[in-house]
């Protein structure tokens, strides 16, 4: 096939780059969590709630890289430590700051999905859907966060302010390698 004007595959490309290597970071953050809080701990109920949610949406897109011939990111090896170190350390902190860690991420990745679904408009339906669906998921993961103590996490607003800059960069980095 030969490029067209408006052809948006490589920027479609791009999006389910990312999106794939977000998901895999959502499900090692909350990996890293249950590690350190364990499965008797109060938040762990709720995290393991949000980790099948993100593992769903993982295997979405990791179905989309394969059926669209997306390249993945390299990153993948660091998101994988990265995501799980994240979670591990801010458990480590307390459950407030596990759910702040959630709170700072699903912040992100609300603005992030809301972006690529104006993007998309209406020229990719399957992609479109299941952005908006995983982006609800997201919001209720913020939500719960939220409403569990996030805020009350010991330095919450540089804690949080430095995990959405992560996330901030980490999205960059994967639309493009």
């Amino acid at each position: 096939m030969s490029w067209k004007p408006g052809d948006r595959r490589e920027a479609t490309k791009a999006m389910i780059r990312v999106d794939q290597a977000g998901e895999f970071g959502a499900t090692r953050i909350y990996a890293g969590q249950l590690a350190v809080l364990g499965d008797r701990h109060p938040a762990a109920r709720a995290i393991h709630h949000m980790a099948v949610q993100e593992e769903r949406h993982q295997a979405f897109f990791d179905r989309m890289i394969v059926e669209r011939g997306v390249r993945p990111t390299l990153f993948q090896p660091l998101w994988n430590v990265a995501g799980f170190a994240l979670g591990a350390v801010t458990a480590a902190m307390g459950p407030d700051a596990a759910m702040a860690c959630t709170a700072a991420v699903e912040t992100e990745i609300d603005k992030h999905y809301a972006e690529q679904l104006v993007e998309l408009g209406d020229s990719d339906p399957e992609l479109s859907a299941a952005i908006a669906d995983f982006q609800a998921e997201e919001l209720e993961h913020r939500d719960h966060a939220l409403a569990s103590g996030a805020e009350n996490a010991f330095g919450y607003p540089v804690l949080s302010g430095m995990i959405r800059l992560g996330c901030k960069v980490a999205i960059a980095a994967a639309k493009r390698i």
